[in-house]
């Protein structure tokens, strides 16, 4: 895999992955207008807990699935250029919330 083409993986990657944090935020930030008050106790727990789960899986697969299928064929130099270079767009990703935090 070219240089230029492990950047844009990783850059789609961290996108991808920031996107569906900051949807999954989203519907936390409004789920109470959505559903109302809930009284259940043994239901909103396992809501949570099976979002929770859903969400490390997507992630993982969004962070982990490529790099890994690189290393397993054969390619492993790029997929740990790739997992590294997605760990430092997400990081930048943080820096700009952080700074959009600051900012507002």
């Amino acid at each position: 895999m070219k240089n230029k083409k492990i950047y844009q993986w990783a850059a789609i990657d961290a996108l991808g992955t920031a996107l569906y944090i900051l949807l999954v935020g989203a519907f936390m930030n409004n789920a109470s207008r959505i559903f109302g008050e809930v009284d259940n106790d043994l239901i909103s727990p396992a809501v949570f807990l099976l979002l929770f789960i859903f969400s490390a899986l997507v992630t993982s697969s969004l962070v982990l699935g490529r790099p890994v299928m690189l290393y397993l064929d054969g390619q492993k130099k790029e997929g740990v250029k790739l997992l590294l270079l997605t760990g430092a767009c997400l990081f930048i990703i943080l820096l700009i919330f952080l700074g959009i935090l600051f900012i507002v």
